[in-house]
């Protein structure tokens, strides 16, 4: 698992205007909680800690302005149109702790063919593991699979040192068959059929009318 080291800078001013300001500079406000210690309130380099949260689960190194902090992302908020950090909530860890995570879940091979489409049920893997060995992600192959198959979180092989945090036999991927739709001439004939019921009413009210 990938380690990244960032500075971090304590935060002393709060409320949404502090925020916005820290965003100005480049920064993101972010809070660190965990072990049952106060949450810190820090700022952190908006490019470097966007670089960092392209792995997921990523283990950060923090220099609190010369303190050692290792932290994972627990909650990110983004700006829901320009795709911008504008919060980071950030989980403190030890090495050799677990902690619960989500892995994300790829997948490799084709389906049998025959219209079978693939559903995800689970993007991502509810898991806990060692918080300095976190997998960064699951493969999965669906090579062959038919209509039918759901692959389920016990079928999915996990490193040593890994356990789900869901049930065995959670669903995760399903193959199903690919909904047909109509041919464009039914739909046709059924509106002009559709068409002659609504002549009683027209009737109805021509003779209310004379």
């Amino acid at each position: 698992m990938a380690e990244v080291k960032l500075p971090a800078t304590v935060r002393t001013d709060f409320g949404k205007g502090a925020s916005r300001r820290i965003r100005r500079d480049n920064r993101v406000p972010a809070v660190i909680y965990g072990h049952g210690a106060d949450p810190k309130h820090v700022s952190l380099d908006g490019h470097a800690l966007w670089m960092a949260l392209k792995t997921p689960n990523v283990l950060i190194n923090l220099d609190i302005e010369g303190k050692k902090e290792l932290v994972i992302p627990k909650e990110v908020q983004r700006d829901p149109l320009k795709g911008f950090l504008i919060h980071v909530d950030l989980l403190a860890v030890k090495k050799g702790e677990k902690v619960a995570v989500e892995v994300p879940i790829h997948t490799e091979g084709d389906l049998a063919p025959g219209g079978n489409v693939l559903e995800h049920i689970l993007n991502a893997l509810p898991v806990e593991a060692e918080a300095t060995h976190i997998p960064e992600g699951f493969t999965v192959s669906i090579e062959g699979l038919e209509a039918g198959h759901t692959v389920r979180a016990g079928d999915i092989e996990l490193p040593r040192g890994v356990s789900l945090a869901v049930e065995e036999d959670a669903a995760v991927l399903q193959v199903v068959l690919a909904q047909v739709e109509a041919p464009p001439e039914e739909e046709a004939e059924e509106g002009v059929e559709a068409a002659p019921a609504a002549a009683p009413a027209e009737e109805e009210a021509a003779a209310s009318e004379g």
